[in-house]
């Protein structure tokens, strides 16, 4: 004689992926992120009217976490970022074609748990264009003891140019940057004001990466296509996009083991080079160009 299913199972099997995750934990649940009501468009099924046209997929996501040191750093480069299951979802919709949501289901949750911190994850993919209904599929999948990490991802190589921290119209400059087609990002010298006075290296070193960035955030409302970052985080994401950033330094510099302990301009620029293996450094003219560069110098 079979188990017959109870009221509580029922409900659990029609919940959100959310409720679903708490159900199925014990007592001490491990932390989760969740992605809801995630709407696409994406060419699949298996029936051929369906074929050669696109309709919409929403996707809901619940993932269990390994601990974490992000949360109580706050820091945003050592947490599961939830970019990555969105653009779980992009590549493997980018992949092929594919008719079947299972498929689909189960290459999306395998990309997420080839992570370091996921531990399980529900997916719930829904048809919402088959019919006056929603047509889906749900799953979960555990991270198994020997499952490969994801492989590093190939990272764009970045334009970096090195501009006064007044250099007039940057929209010509911006225009010229971009025709190498790399994603492009900004860093400034810092302006000529007076500083307040500081007492200790560590303190002046801030004060002067300070204003640096108040440089940039400056800079960056004379062209909407500019965004100020800070973390490693969102540099990767913004070169995957291609979108041009100007640079907080004091994140990296200040976090990062080899980082320069300098607010020298060039020397913060030529390390952040370095470090993101940038296509070319590009420098204005007023700026005296190093004696040494591992990176292609290119003046403005």
């Amino acid at each position: 004689m079979t188990d017959q299913p109870t009221s509580d199972d029922i409900a659990q099997a029609f919940a959100h992926p959310e409720a679903r995750a708490v159900a199925l934990a014990g007592a001490n649940p491990p932390d989760r992120i969740s992605l809801r009501d995630h709407v696409v468009e994406a060419d699949i099924g298996a029936f051929q009217q369906e074929r050669g046209q696109t309709q919409r997929l929403r996707f809901n996501m619940v993932v269990e976490l390994r601990p974490q040191t992000g949360a109580a750093t706050d820091d945003v480069d050592l947490i599961l970022s939830y970019d990555t299951l969105t653009e779980a979802i992009a590549t493997e919709l980018a992949a092929e074609r594919l008719n079947l949501l299972e498929t689909l289901a189960e290459r999306i949750t395998a990309r997420i748990l080839r992570e370091p911190q996921p531990l399980r994850v529900f997916l719930r993919i829904e048809k919402l264009d088959r019919g006056p209904y929603v047509l889906g599929v749900e799953i979960a999948r555990t991270r198994a003891a020997d499952a490969p990490m994801a492989p590093k991802r190939a990272a764009p190589h970045p334009t970096i140019a090195l501009l006064p921290a007044d250099p007039g119209p940057i929209g010509p400059i911006l225009d010229r940057l971009t025709e190498w087609s790399d994603p492009v990002i900004l860093t400034l010298l810092p302006p000529d004001l007076p500083r307040p006075p500081a007492a200790t290296t560590g303190a002046r070193l801030r004060i002067a990466l300070l204003a640096i960035e108040q440089a940039a955030w400056a800079l960056a409302v004379t062209d909407a296509r500019l965004n100020v970052v800070a973390t490693r985080t969102e540099i990767d994401w913004a070169l995957k996009q291609g979108n041009p950033i100007l640079w907080a330094p004091s994140k990296l510099v200040l976090d990062t083991p080899g980082a320069p302990a300098s607010a020298d301009a060039l020397t913060l620029a030529l390390w952040l080079a370095d470090h993101l293996d940038a296509a070319r450094l590009v420098l204005h003219a007023a700026i005296t160009a190093p004696a040494v560069c591992r990176v292609p110098l290119v003046r403005l």
